[in-house]
């Protein structure tokens, strides 16, 4: 479980989000909100890619602030868009981040035939289309061994056959391994292709569950 107490995001002198207690077990959980309203800087904060204020922890104890490594090995973000060094190829990414996350190889193998990715993972990201992109950043989402994975906009770019996947490989995570998803989507939710254990709402400047 991934629990907030205290939960302060700031810029400059604008408050973006508060939240007082806030709770994540295991399942998928819909994020919704309009835009601005703070979905993304909501994940991005509780991956450690933004300073915030308050507690932020596993029921283990491992925490954001104490513990920051061990913290970020276990919480894994995929952003909206996207964007990688042009130079860089698909394979060196996997094997950058999946070094770092002591993801093994075949893992890594297991991901680009997952997201369909054999026929341009080898090749420089700067000819990748937006959905290759958006597949790649999937695929490094669940490299390694996540507590709680972050989807900002996943199905956005997917095909259908690639949507499909992605909600399998969401509740086979969940259902086997009792990894947690926070998941942001505009479009419509399909409960029957992926349940969800919980609404939150991203409003007036905090998170609220529904």
């Amino acid at each position: 479980m991934l629990s907030l107490s205290n939960f302060r995001k700031h810029y400059g002198d604008h408050l973006a989000l508060s939240i007082a207690t806030l709770q994540f077990q295991s399942g998928a959980y819909w994020v919704k909100g309009e835009n601005g309203a703070g979905k993304t800087t909501f994940f991005k904060s509780l991956a450690g890619l933004l300073p915030c204020q308050g507690t932020v922890q596993f029921d283990d104890g491992t925490s954001l602030h104490a513990h920051p490594v061990a913290y970020r090995r276990r919480v894994h973000y995929a952003e909206a868009e996207p964007l990688y060094p042009g130079f860089l190829t698909g394979k060196d990414l996997l094997r950058f981040v999946g070094k770092a996350r002591q993801a093994s190889e075949a893992q890594q193998q297991e991901l680009v035939e997952a997201f369909a990715m054999g026929s341009y993972y080898e090749t420089p990201c700067e000819t990748y289309s937006s959905g290759m992109m958006k597949k790649l950043s999937l695929a490094l989402a669940f490299l390694g061994s996540p507590s709680v994975i972050l989807l900002d906009e996943p199905l956005i770019t997917l095909d259908e056959q690639a949507r499909s996947m992605l909600f399998a490989r969401i509740r086979t995570a969940v259902e086997h391994q009792g990894v947690t998803f926070l998941i942001s989507s505009h479009q419509l939710w399909e409960p029957a292709l992926l349940p969800v254990r919980g609404v939150c709402q991203v409003a007036n400047q905090t998170v609220v569950t529904a």
